[in-house]
């Protein structure tokens, strides 16, 4: 019986630049780029401008990504920065739509009868009537303010990847993030205190 053939080692995986280099000369491997990251570039965009704006954003991100990709600094393993900053740029010309998004959210959240033993119900309560004031307060929020807060929470980019995908220096994203999440904070405690 003649002997198995020898078992390979599992392929290690590609770091992004790796993908990225070899698509410029083989297209079809920026695939695996587009597998590895729709997901969290599609859920950034859905939260900041919905549903219905969320496919075609995320879609649209990718293909400037492809067609750009000559210009992507090979030196750097990871392309996530480089594909929020895509999608960044692309929210930043909805910038007024998704104000008014928050404007509306905040109008039309409403607060339901709850039975106050339920520590779960109780849970969805403070959330409802937390949204209307969060929603608010993010409209309000001056938009490059908006986009570094939302890059850190929804997308959770460190200061260093924020900085790279707005291409703006770190310190700039840590002053912009203070103040957005100051401004946010007050916001809610006034808008509470007004209640």
């Amino acid at each position: 019986m003649p002997a198995p053939p020898p078992q390979s080692a599992p392929p290690t995986a590609e770091t992004d630049a790796k993908l990225i280099e070899v698509s410029l000369s083989r297209p079809e491997r920026f695939g695996a780029l587009f597998d590895r990251h729709h997901e969290a570039i599609h859920r950034y965009v859905h939260l900041r401008l919905g549903a219905s704006a969320a496919d075609d954003i995320a879609a649209e991100t990718f293909l400037r990504a492809f067609r750009s990709r000559a210009r992507y600094d090979l030196c750097r393993p990871d392309a996530r920065a480089w594909l929020y900053g895509i999608a960044s740029n692309l929210v930043a010309g909805h910038q007024r739509a998704e104000a008014r998004r928050y404007r509306a959210l905040a109008r039309s959240a409403e607060v339901t009868d709850v039975v106050s033993h339920d520590e779960h119900v109780t849970q969805r309560v403070s959330a409802a009537v937390m949204r209307p004031r969060l929603t608010a307060g993010l409209a309000a929020l001056p938009p490059r303010d908006r986009t570094v807060l939302l890059l850190a929470v929804c997308a959770e980019l460190s200061y260093d990847e924020i900085a790279e995908a707005l291409g703006i220096p770190r310190g700039t994203v840590g002053s912009r993030l203070n103040r957005a999440r100051r401004k946010l904070r007050s916001f809610i405690d006034n808008t509470e205190e007004s209640s």
